[in-house]
């Protein structure tokens, strides 16, 4: 598996405090099937982080890693705030981006009303980025205008699920969200956002199998999250049977095709 959102990166966000935790919180991941970690610290008014900083932190993982013999790469990204983005310089912005490729890890806020976030979102597509949404499920905004987040996937934005919302860690609000979008074929990418090895752990297969996405698991864990990286063409969605989430009847993804 590839996981798209992650902070593994040590004293630099709400992650782990010291290498330590990070080297445990990696060890979890590799044992629970990942085998490249996007290091995702935030970057937001309250962790002013920037890529020379985020990438010298990723190379000392990544040699520790090959020490400690963790089978698991570290690759460099931001989970970037909507709140910053109109001010990170452009070439800052460009090396924020998931890996090598052309995606930015978006965070839009948590508050039930926001303005101007798919002006923002369509601006930054115009720059050239693609738009990775991280966990649009717990956007209370999207909550309330459902149509908005519609719109941003017709417009070509995607959408990454933190798998713990598909069992209920976020509240039963949040996970019933996060199924209408599996029905809707509105999820792109599943990912453990995970802060550490206990607490916010780093699990992403169960999740799926337990919220009845195992069938679509390749589809959202490998072929995505590797297009995005490598910034080649999204693979095509496979038709595959869901157990216990039934389609829309008539999603507009459905009418489109």
């Amino acid at each position: 598996m590839i996981d798209l959102h992650c902070h593994v990166l040590p004293g630099i966000d709400d992650g782990p405090e010291a290498i330590e935790g990070s080297l445990a919180l990696a060890r979890g991941a590799a044992d629970a099937g990942a085998r490249v970690l996007v290091a995702t610290p935030h970057v937001s008014w309250q962790y002013p982080n920037d890529a020379v900083t985020i990438l010298s932190l990723v190379e000392e993982l990544n040699a520790r890693l090959a020490v400690e013999r963790i089978a698991l790469e570290v690759r460099a990204g931001a989970e970037i705030a909507m709140v910053r983005l109109i001010d990170i310089e452009p070439a800052e912005l460009q090396c924020l981006h998931l890996g090598s490729g052309p995606w930015l890890l978006v965070e839009p806020p948590f508050s039930p009303t926001v303005t101007g976030l798919d002006s923002i979102l369509f601006d930054l597509q115009r720059q050239g980025h693609r738009i990775l949404l991280a966990h649009p499920e717990r956007c209370h905004a999207f909550h309330r205008e459902p149509q908005m987040l519609r719109s941003l996937v017709r417009a070509g934005v995607l959408t990454s699920i933190t798998a713990g919302s598909l069992v209920g860690r976020f509240g039963g609000e949040v996970r019933r969200f996060a199924l209408s979008l599996a029905r809707e074929e509105m999820i792109h990418n599943v990912a453990s956002d995970a802060h550490d090895a206990l607490r916010r752990p780093p699990g992403i297969a169960t999740e799926l199998e337990q919220a009845g996405l195992q069938p679509l698991a390749e589809w959202l864990t490998e072929q995505v999250p590797a297009a995005i990286l490598s910034g080649e063409e999204i693979p095509h969605r496979p038709e595959v049977e869901l157990p216990g989430i039934e389609p829309a009847r008539s999603s507009w993804w459905r009418r489109r095709r």
